[in-house]
């Protein structure tokens, strides 16, 4: 299997320009060795959702092992006029060497916990800054759309078809590995399986039928060189008239006296759930009750919930530009966000306040625990906590809201789990990757042990992120420093 996430493509300059002139001024106050930390997390998830998967860790380590500056680069910013000689020769030799800590790809999340944690010299961690939420943001946000499409079909298999209408060659490559991730059975895109080892799937298309005499001459000869995978699209021109007819033929005609089956039929137009139930009808009166019927034509999870609430005879969906654009909601909206600074060896929490209460971050170096039911393994909340706080799981421990902190939750016969794992240690990747596939099985189980109710597609449970005592003791504490250091804070 391939891992050539880039190429030949050189994406160390993809970075917002402001990244660059920061840098350059840490380095100019001699700020360039302070070490800092960042959280990159986001504030809702897409379509109104109970949870989000997390996606897109792989590109980020790839990204960061191969960040440097080439001569070209160099040179297009000493004409910028901006930066000084000495930044430029330091961006020369530059090599990432802080520490990163994630959570694993697959994994359910929830809003406000850091995805991401980066301990690093300010310019090493500010120069990652866009490449780090540009992958996780659509790679997530693609792998979440996915699971709930792959959820809707209960059971049934869907197939990733949206390459020609992603946003760009990127965004069908990447797009199709984050709806395997999600829980799709296969792509369309080629490259995604040449590089990620996503089987590629597809039969035919309208213009193969079009382009012979016929529709039965079309279907033929597709079923003499396919005999073992043979589709056929049924509605070119008439699926109950012609399409379903003709497939039922060319199988009696050509399959038949192989010794072969029909695979299936697909159709693309019209009333799915009408011309479902009958095909359905027409192939079971022939004997082809395992010729399955394959959906197509700008599908999502409410319409496929819908189709199968009417009955329609579908066996698998092929699911396109809903899919690899989250139609619905196409941003996922990680932010990155300074939440300390080391000063004498010593971590000095920051936050950021906002007159939008979601605005306001959670400070200081932290990780995030995952609280689990040890009957079921349902978990039962997560709990951000400061970094180098540990969760006892041999005795009862007590959650609380962040804003209504008198409703409390003791929870007991539980086990806990740091959700985030080491990536980085001084520069050096540390972290063992795991296969595509074991991501794409992780995801499901994890998915799988989510309680129903946190899965609902309209008004999902509220599923529990709780901060620890000392976080939200520090943040109350920060809170109450800056509002009375600003009066522009304080309510007139």
């Amino acid at each position: 299997m391939k891992y050539n996430n880039f190429g030949d493509r050189k994406l160390s300059m993809l970075m917002d320009f402001y990244e660059l002139t920061m840098a350059n001024g840490y380095f100019a106050n001699g700020m360039k060795d302070e070490i800092v930390y960042f959280d990159m997390f986001f504030r809702k998830n897409p379509d109104g959702a109970g949870f989000s998967i997390v996606a897109g860790l792989h590109q980020v380590i790839q990204y960061i092992r191969e960040l440097r500056f080439s001569d070209d680069d160099i040179e297009y910013l000493r004409n910028k006029n901006l930066f000084k000689e000495e930044f430029l020769r330091y961006l020369r030799d530059f090599k990432f060497t802080g520490d990163i800590y994630a959570i694993p790809e697959g994994t359910p999340v929830f809003p406000g916990e850091p995805l991401i944690t980066v301990r690093a010299k300010t310019i090493d961690a500010q120069l990652i800054e866009t490449m780090l939420l540009l992958t996780v943001n659509h790679q997530s946000l693609i792998a979440t759309k996915a699971n709930r499409i792959v959820r809707a079909a209960k059971g049934r298999p869907i197939m990733e078809f949206g390459a020609r209408r992603s946003q760009g060659y990127d965004g069908a490559i990447y797009g199709g590995r984050a709806a395997y991730i999600g829980g799709v059975v296969g792509t369309a895109t080629t490259l995604t399986d040449e590089m990620f080892g996503v089987p590629a799937l597809g039969t035919m298309a309208h213009s193969w039928v079009q382009m012979f005499e016929s529709e039965y001459e079309a279907f033929k000869v597709y079923a003499e060189n396919y005999p073992d995978n043979c589709t056929f699209l049924i509605d070119t021109y008439n699926v109950i008239k012609s399409g379903i007819p003709n497939a039922i033929k060319v199988f009696k005609d050509v399959l038949e006296p192989m010794g072969k089956r029909l695979k299936g039929v697909r159709i693309d137009s019209g009333d799915i759930a009408y011309l479902s139930k009958k095909c359905r009808e027409m192939l079971n009166a022939e004997g082809l009750t395992d010729c399955s019927i394959v959906a197509s034509n700008s599908l999502d999870e409410f319409i496929i919930t819908d189709l199968l609430d009417q009955g329609a005879e579908r066996d698998s969906f092929g699911v396109g530009e809903r899919l690899i654009t989250a139609k619905s909601e196409p941003v996922f909206g990680c932010v990155y966000k300074l939440v300390a600074r080391e000063q004498d060896g010593e971590i000095i929490p920051k936050i950021k306040l906002s007159e939008n209460e979601e605005k306001i971050t959670n400070p200081g170096y932290k990780k995030v625990w995952r609280l689990y039911d040890r009957k079921t393994n349902n978990p039962i909340a997560d709990v951000v906590c400061m970094h180098d706080e540990v969760i006892d799981d041999t005795k009862p421990y007590t959650i609380f809201d962040e804003i209504h902190v008198w409703k409390k939750k003791k929870i007991t016969n539980f086990y806990a789990k740091n959700l985030q794992v080491p990536i980085f240690i001084d520069g050096e990747c540390v972290y063992e990757y795991p296969d595509l596939e074991e991501i794409r099985q992780y995801c499901k189980k994890e998915v799988d042990n989510l309680w129903n109710e946190v899965k609902r597609f309209f008004n999902p449970h509220s599923y529990y992120v709780d901060l620890s005592t000392n976080l939200w003791n520090c943040k109350q504490d920060l809170i109450s420093q800056y509002s009375f250091k600003d009066s522009s804070m304080r309510s007139e």
